[in-house]
């Protein structure tokens, strides 16, 4: 049976470690997929470092649209990243006839729907399992494995440079500074660490997966995004010491009111299997309603967990290679036209329980002013710690766990709160999520 053949554009950290999976498990690959895979060509600026790595056996082009317009090419894997160049890669790509694998979350985040819709009146399939927990196939077990469930919601680990950030801090009581200078040494930070650290990165992979749960077009737009660069390592801290981790969390949700998509540092129990993911480990726990909660675990990035992911699709789509496009499976588990048009709640109308910590006056009063606003407004406490003042200060520490309530309402209560005299400075809020099986 004729081979099939890979374009691909980009061959740095996920490139290399593709065509060296590739080449390794060649034997092993062609047996499952029932056919050779194999690279025919490969677009990278640096040519002469695209050679060194594939030899002499391959083209090497530094004009990556002579790749995807070439006839001899059947699937075109896209690992350049950005969201301009590749989209108009990859839409030539899919107007040329040719399938897609993509590791480019940003580019499904901003722009799946047009890519999605293009594919499928073209008859192609983008495959994207690398885009989302690198090695993790949790795109796999959304779209298929999962598909007798309804899914009520998603909670991960999906940045594991954050996750790195947040262990070192708890784990050797660093700052946010001194952890992230430490990631950025390792090179898992990157330079420029925004999109990590801000929860850009988590937030992209969350709407994709938020999109296959529950059959919603992508809007990445919609959601909710706080990074970790607040967090000190009191908050870790005083979290430990109540029985809880902070972790930075992509959550997803079904509610009643429509689709939450959220991404921020989160308390979870310390029970839980997820608070112990710890380092550049990503981690997905799935809740649906016949299976229950299931968690998938394993390596977010790197070079051969990812090219793992980008590897599984290539045989994916090689199987489905000369297959009816009616009996696919759809890009986003859903069929096209039974998509659902639910609404992305505001953040405001989110219900949670919160972690509250302020700088009060030590002197008698100031506990009942708090408490009582909080109870105006329908907020009740779960816990709560008062910290001694050391010799000399004036100042404690106060920290509230409260129950379950909306975003506004917990909102409305710390602008009173920091209205306070005897308080001093803003108060820290951050959420909490029990993520049991209920």
């Amino acid at each position: 049976m004729k081979a099939i053949n890979v374009g691909l554009l980009g061959i740095g950290t996920v490139g290399s470690g593709t065509f060296r999976v590739l080449s390794r498990n060649a034997e092993e690959i062609s047996r499952r997929a029932g056919r050779e895979i194999r690279i025919g060509m490969i677009a990278d600026k640096d040519v002469e470092k695209a050679k060194q790595i594939a030899g002499n056996s391959v083209a090497v082009t530094d004009d990556a649209f002579e790749v995807v317009s070439n006839p001899e090419i059947d699937i075109v894997v896209e690992l350049i990243g950005g969201t301009k160049i590749a989209r108009d890669l990859v839409l030539k790509a899919i107007e040329n006839g040719k399938h897609v694998v993509t590791a480019n979350k940003a580019l499904l985040a901003l722009h799946g729907n047009e890519i999605f819709e293009a594919a499928q009146k073209k008859g192609v399939i983008v495959a994207f399992e690398a885009a989302v927990a690198g090695g993790i196939p949790i795109i796999k077990a959304l779209r298929e494995g999962l598909t007798a469930n309804r899914i009520e919601w998603i909670a991960g680990i999906i940045n594991g440079t954050s996750n790195y950030i947040l262990s070192e801090m708890r784990d050797k009581g660093a700052s946010f500074e001194e952890a992230l200078k430490d990631a950025q040494a390792l090179g898992y930070a990157e330079a420029d660490p925004t999109f990590d650290i801000e929860g850009i990165d988590a937030a992209h992979k969350l709407t994709i997966m938020a999109s296959i749960a529950f059959g919603i077009p992508t809007q990445f737009s919609k959601a909710y995004t706080e990074g970790i660069s607040k967090l000190t390592s009191e908050d870790i801290r005083y979290a430990e010491a109540l029985g809880y981790r902070i972790k930075l969390l992509g959550i997803t949700k079904r509610v009643e009111k429509g689709i939450e998509i959220r991404v921020h540092p989160t308390l979870i129990p310390a029970k839980r299997l997820i608070a112990n993911v710890d380092g550049v480990m990503n981690a997905v726990l799935v809740k649906g309603d016949a299976v229950g909660a299931t968690m998938y675990y394993g390596a977010g990035a790197g070079s051969e967990p990812t090219a793992s992911a980008v590897v599984a699709d290539l045989v994916d789509v090689t199987r489905m290679h000369t297959a009816d496009p009616e009996h696919r499976v759809p890009h986003l588990a859903f069929q096209p036209d039974r998509m659902s048009d639910v609404g992305i709640l505001p953040m405001s109308e989110v219900e949670t329980a919160y972690y509250l910590r302020m700088r009060a006056y030590d002197k008698p009063g100031v506990l009942a002013d708090v408490t009582r606003i909080l109870a105006d407004l329908g907020i009740s406490i779960d816990a709560m710690v008062q910290k001694e003042p050391h010799e000399g200060e004036e100042q404690v520490d106060i920290i509230m766990l409260t129950h379950r309530t909306l975003e506004k309402h917990i909102d409305a209560a710390i602008a009173k709160i920091e209205a306070l005299s005897s308080i001093s400075g803003a108060v820290r809020k951050i959420r909490l999520e029990e993520l049991n099986r209920n």
